[in-house]
């Protein structure tokens, strides 16, 4: 699932825009429809050409609500910067574009809109060289341009399309298996209770989990999911999401705070950070300053200190170390945005280095700015995760040699990537050597695991009369090695995830059932072994009577016995025919084809299969025209 969200000046037609590839207006308030223009966040999805469905979050252009802005920004996965042709580029049209440079959001496409109030198209031409001027040093410096009429539709399926193909080429997020949802809004519905909705990152919630909203320390228990006003048992990675919380009231909830699984996340109020200053800010920032940090959907005043230097220049970067106000929840990796309080302008932003410093730093301290320039490229435990990340399922020692560490460093932060669940290691010492044995990241085996139980799923729903799917079938179907299928099956096998026989894998819970039509042909069909037990209808005859499948089904839950390719019994009824002649070679010592057809009261073509079917499962063995017991 991927989310999308609007850039771009006041009144450059992005509500417009939204409504007519969607078919619903984002501006949900009444002020807003009034004064036509967006205020607060408003939302919408649609579906691509490709069958892709995307959310879009609809953000305010006017200066006076950046920070609303900010806090729906954060969470897409490509821009879509919207500038009038009447107009060109604006004021906020380059400070929106600097924060979506700085939350380095990964891509976008470029809409010239309203082009029917454009004069010509030389016009149009001469609009776009200045767009790409102003794009030149940002992240959308190779987003292509799209021209759009949302008043006569002009461009909106080339629009689409291009929104599509930018969409295909950006990789998918990374399943953590932590999930986090900033809360961009809180309201309580009749009959609900308390809702909040976010841009779902890090992992997935799923109805019935218990739940903590951070800072605050609240409690409770999803009690339902929307995806695009659609409910859900799971909300998926990447997803627009409204999760209905059971437990706590909305005056207990705070827009900016985070929805996790307890235990996850630890909020901060202290932050070390590498920062630009924006080269058209209007003056530099001083050590002391007053700021307005904002990281997710949060937002709070803080103290920022500088590191190694008195004074940062317009356009240069720095060491900093942020004294919050107010708790937020961040980790490593965020990206976040500083403005000035006032007058109010957009000052830079960055990456947080360290969302857990132990200390307030000593400013000029050269081994703080070493460590701090180290953690750009993460600790030895992020440094190996990474390594793990980008290998999949291997062996030990190929993650700790892909990380580049000294080993005494990759050995203890191998150790604590295990013991805290992040690497899981698939094979245990008594197969293999410690460090040759199969590992894989969490994220990975959690993406892994359900493609196997989705794709078992899937057999079962389609062939709803078979035991599972054969395990080759399962294993071409993975594309994965023999060694790591089947450390992969095993460790499924042992959580109960799956159930593994010789030839077939299933869901635990998985049984063959008939629906009652396949019921009254089923006890037809015993009705005609019934009257003559030894001398049964052929695999064909039973073929047309029920059906392959039920056929299939029938052997597969040992109610009839295959003993040749045409020839079936009754599981009783077979069991008796042993008997026979078991106890017939018993006492003469041997039994021929002739006198197994007379002691079992059949014909030749019976008596044969039987006898060549017990040569083969290893009950008889032929001498000559005779049978003997196999000893």
């Amino acid at each position: 699932m991927r989310v999308i969200g609007t850039a771009g000046h006041v009144d450059h037609g992005k509500s417009t825009l939204i409504a007519a590839l969607t078919g619903t207006h984002p501006d949900r308030l009444k002020e807003e429809q009034a004064r036509e223009m967006t205020i607060e966040l408003g939302f919408g999805w649609m579906t691509l050409p490709n069958g892709e469905e995307v959310g879009i979050v609809d953000v305010p252009g006017h200066r006076d609500f950046i920070e609303n802005m900010l806090s729906g920004i954060g969470g897409i996965d490509a821009a879509l910067l919207v500038i009038a042709a009447d107009e060109g580029v604006m004021p906020q049209t380059k400070e929106h574009l600097a924060i979506l440079d700085l939350l380095q959001i990964p891509g976008g496409v470029i809409v010239l809109a309203k082009t029917d109030l454009a004069p010509d198209s030389d016009w149009l031409d001469l609009l776009e060289m200045d767009i790409r001027a102003a794009v030149s040093e940002t992240v959308l410096r190779d987003a292509p341009i799209v021209r759009v009429s949302a008043k006569t539709g002009q461009g909106l399926d080339a629009l689409l399309a291009t929104l599509g193909k930018v969409l295909e080429e950006k990789p998918e997020r990374l399943d953590l298996n932590r999930p986090r949802l900033p809360i961009d809004r809180v309201f309580s519905m009749s009959g609900f209770g308390t809702v909040v909705t976010g841009t779902l990152s890090d992992g997935n919630f799923a109805v019935g989990d218990e739940v903590e909203i951070l800072p605050s320390g609240g409690k409770g228990r999803i009690r339902g999911l929307q995806t695009h006003k659609k409910k859900e048992e799971r909300a998926m990675l990447g997803s627009r999401t409204a999760v209905n919380i059971s437990g706590i009231n909305t005056e207990l909830i705070q827009r900016g705070e985070v929805v996790i699984h307890p235990n996850q996340y630890q909020s901060t109020r202290r932050l070390d950070a590498r920062f630009r200053l924006l080269k058209d800010a209007s003056a530099s920032v001083k050590h002391g300053d007053e700021v307005k940090f904002f990281v997710g959907a949060s937002e709070t005043i803080a103290n920022l200190r500088l590191l190694g230097t008195e004074e940062l220049l317009p356009g240069k970067e720095g060491w900093i170390q942020l004294e919050l106000r107010d708790p937020v929840v961040a980790v490593r990796g965020d990206k976040y945005v500083l403005r000035r309080p006032s007058p109010s302008e957009t000052l830079g932003g960055g990456i947080v280095v360290d969302h857990q410093p132990k200390g307030r730093h000593k400013r000029f301290n050269d081994d703080t700015l070493k460590s701090l320039e180290a953690l750009t490229q993460g600790t030895p435990v992020d440094i190996l995760f990474e390594a793990a990340l980008a290998l999949n399922a291997a062996p030990l020692k190929e993650m700790a040699a892909k990380s580049r560490l000294e080993s005494a460093a990759a050995e203890t932060a191998m150790q604590e990537l295990v013991n805290s669940g992040q690497i899981l290691v698939l094979e245990d010492g008594t197969q293999t050597a410690a460090s040759n044995a199969l590992a894989i990241a969490l994220p990975h085996w959690s993406k892994l695991s359900a493609k196997v139980i989705e794709i078992i799923e899937a057999y079962h729903k389609l062939f709803s009369l078979r035991r599972g799917i054969p395990r080759e079938e399962l294993k071409s179907k993975l594309k994965l090695p023999p060694r790591v299928f089947n450390v992969v099956i095993s460790k499924l096998v042992a959580e109960n995830s799956i159930t593994a026989q010789a030839a077939w894998l299933s869901k635990p819970e998985h049984e063959i059932k008939f629906d009652a039509a396949d019921q009254a042909r089923v006890n037809a069909l015993l009705r005609l072994f019934d009257q003559n037990p030894y001398a049964t209808p052929s695999l064909k005859d039973c073929q047309s009577e029920v059906g392959e499948e039920v056929v299939n089904a029938l052997v597969e839950l040992g109610e009839l016995m295959a003993v040749s390719q045409d020839v079936l019994f009754r599981k009783k009824d077979y069991d008796v025919l042993v008997t026979k002649v078991r106890d017939t070679i018993g006492t003469k010592g041997e039994i021929t084809l002739a006198e197994a057809r007379d002691v079992l009261g059949t014909t030749r073509k019976y008596a044969q299969a039987l006898l060549e079917h017990l040569d083969a499962v290893g009950v008889t063995a032929r001498n000559g025209d005779a049978r003997k017991l196999k000893k």
